[in-house]
């Protein structure tokens, strides 16, 4: 298991991306959550399997249809929060 902190830079927001983040996620078993971020960012706290995570990661670069990301900020975080489930915080 590992955790990883990602801040999606682009346009983000008001094109679904939490939501389909959110769905991926619970797809691949990843546990955590997304938010939109002030700045116009999305912030996603997660973890699971490294494969998993790759394959969010990977997903993050297209991100939902509407969205266009120009770059990922990736940190990996040495401590597993425990999540139970991945959700949208608001």
């Amino acid at each position: 298991m590992e955790r990883k902190q990602i801040t999606v830079i682009g346009r983000v927001q008001g094109v679904y991306f939490r939501a389909y983040t959110e769905q991926k996620a619970t797809e691949l078993g990843l546990k955590g959550f997304v938010r939109n971020l002030s700045n116009g960012n999305v912030f996603i706290d997660v973890e699971g399997k490294p494969e998993a995570l790759n394959a969010l990661l990977e997903w993050c670069n297209t991100g939902s249809p509407l969205s266009i990301v120009r770059t990922l900020e990736i940190e990996d975080i040495d401590q597993l929060a425990g999540y139970t489930e991945f959700i949208i915080k608001r």
